[in-house]
C-alpha cells in the first residue's frame, strides 16, 4: 500500500471491478484509447489480466483509493512491456472523469514512480501516451517525464515519454 496526502494506492483486486466499470464506461475516459467502452465481462478480464501481471512481475495496478471518502477512482501502476523489442516498466493511470483537473493522477503517478525507483529499484519508466492526449502529456511531464520519441503502436501515433532513475528526483513536491 502506498499513502499519498489525499490517496491510498492499493494492489488491485477482483472485487474492485465494479467500481472500475465505472472509469472504463465512461466516454470520456476511453477516449484517450480510442477504444470500445467495457462491459462487466470485459472489465473482469482486464482485472484479471492484470492480476496475473502482478503474479508474473512482481509488480502492477494500484486501485486509487480517495482518502476523504473512501471511493475508488482509478488505478494508476506499472506494466511490464515490450516496445521495440525491449522489455521495460510503464507508468500508466487512469482516474475518473469527474475527478479530473485536481492533480490526482499527478499524485497517484509520482507515488508510483518514487515506488518504483526506491522499493523495486527499476532503473527506467516509460509512459506511451496517444497523441493528441494533453492532460495524459501534462502528468507525464509533471512527475518527469521527458518526450523521447514518436511512435506508432496498436496501429495509432503515441508519444513515448521517459525518465530513468538516475533523472528522477523521487520525493520532490509535484
Amino acid at each position: 500500500m502506498i499513502e499519498t496526502k489525499r490517496l491510498l494506492l492499493r494492489p488491485m483486486h477482483l472485487n474492485d471491478v465494479d467500481d472500475l466499470l465505472h472509469i472504463f464506461t465512461d466516454p470520456r475516459v476511453m477516449s484517450s484509447f480510442d477504444g470500445e467502452l467495457f462491459d462487466h465481462e470485459q472489465m473482469e478480464r482486464w482485472v484479471l489480466s492484470n492480476l496475473d501481471h502482478q503474479e508474473r512481475h512482481g509488480y502492477g495496478l494500484f486501485s486509487i483509493i480517495l482518502k476523504e471518502n473512501g471511493l475508488l477512482i482509478g488505478d494508476s501502476g506499472l506494466e511490464h512491456m515490450a516496445i521495440d523489442g525491449e522489455v521495460q516498466a510503464e507508468l500508466g493511470y487512469d482516474l475518473r472523469s469527474d475527478y479530473w483537473g485536481r492533480g490526482l493522477a499527478t499524485e497517484a503517478a509520482s507515488a508510483v514512480r518514487d515506488y518504483a525507483f526506491g522499493t523495486l529499484d527499476i532503473p527506467r519508466l516509460v509512459s506511451l501516451i496517444r497523441m493528441g492526449n494533453g492532460a495524459s502529456r501534462r502528468v507525464a511531464e509533471k512527475v518527469g517525464m521527458s518526450l523521447e520519441a514518436e511512435i506508432e503502436r496498436y496501429g495509432r501515433p503515441y508519444w513515448l515519454y521517459a525518465l530513468s532513475r538516475a533523472e528522477a528526483r523521487p520525493g520532490r513536491p509535484d
